[in-house]
């Protein structure tokens, strides 16, 4: 019995898991993402000694100045350089994407848990309310949390971790369910392991892969509804930069200023195709029917 457990529980060999890496570099679409997001990163790891001016230091003598040798992507109705915001920008993107991520997966993951092992009223209490807020548009629900508990960045990334937690906790309740009744756990529960000790050292083991591969997708829709909140003054504040209220400033000059909204676009569309894309083949290389 001993035997059984050791095996099934640990599906994820060395073996295993050097063939899921040379799939995922096999993969050129996933390589491009992994580089983007890399790329990002670095960037907004960096952002000190990257950024050529203050991000917040306003010059009136160089109001919407269009991209020049010195100004690479033009300036602001503020005279700040853009590119220096959109660095700085990064940084907060980033931040809220992932931090959102991480609420969500804290309180989702356990109560999916919960949820597929016991089940009984406890699946019945959580799936529930689970539903509920899954019957909200996502961004809805971010836009309603977020005006709720007030406009700043701590707060929008509370509010898209709430609101994508619905979705992990399906998720790991839905994989609980499926490998709940398998061998090794009927093996465990035979010997005596309490529960709780099933659940950490067998259940969550075989249920982390979906689980990396949603958190990957989550950060790009944590990203885009960062920039939605900013955008309606819910994120980050000024004069803070933010990619989302840098496009909630252009709006107001676009035929004047086209490259205020262009840049931070594409800086928005970019980060978010490199998640994407990551995450698409995370999901094809940890795929266990193909490995």
């Amino acid at each position: 019995m001993s035997q059984v457990l050791t095996g099934a529980a640990a599906p994820a060999t060395p073996r295993a898991g050097s063939r899921a890496i040379k799939k995922f570099i096999a993969n050129k679409s996933a390589v491009i993402g992994a580089a983007i997001v890399l790329i990002f990163v670095i960037i907004a790891l960096l952002a000190p000694w990257l950024a050529p001016f203050d991000p917040i230091k306003a010059n009136f003598l160089t109001v919407r100045k269009p991209p020049s040798a010195l100004y690479w992507l033009g300036t602001d109705e503020l005279g700040r350089d853009i590119l220096s915001r959109l660095i700085w920008g990064a940084r907060t993107s980033l931040m809220a994407g992932c931090i959102s991520v991480i609420i969500a997966i804290f309180i989702g993951v356990p109560l999916g848990l919960v949820a597929g092992y016991w089940q009984g009223i406890w699946d019945g209490v959580i799936s529930r309310v689970i539903e509920a807020l899954l019957s909200c548009p996502f961004l809805i629900l971010a836009i309603a949390l977020g005006a709720f508990l007030g406009p700043s960045l701590i707060n929008a990334m509370i509010a898209i971790g709430l609101s994508v937690m619905p979705i992990f906790a399906r998720l790991t309740r839905g994989q609980v369910m499926s490998i709940r009744n398998e061998e090794y756990i009927e093996g465990a529960r035979a010997i005596g392991l309490p529960d709780r000790w099933i659940v950490l050292r067998y259940v969550l083991p075989n249920v982390l892969s979906p689980i990396m591969v949603q958190a990957t997708l989550a950060i790009a829709s944590a990203i885009i509804t960062e920039a939605s909140l900013s955008f309606l003054g819910l994120g980050q504040q000024p004069p803070s930069p933010s990619w989302g209220a840098m496009l909630n400033t252009a709006k107001n000059y676009l035929e004047q200023a086209p490259w205020m909204s262009i840049f931070p676009g594409l800086a928005i569309f970019i980060t978010v195709q490199g998640f994407n894309l990551l995450g698409d083949g995370l999901r094809d290389a940890l795929d266990p029917r193909d490995n």
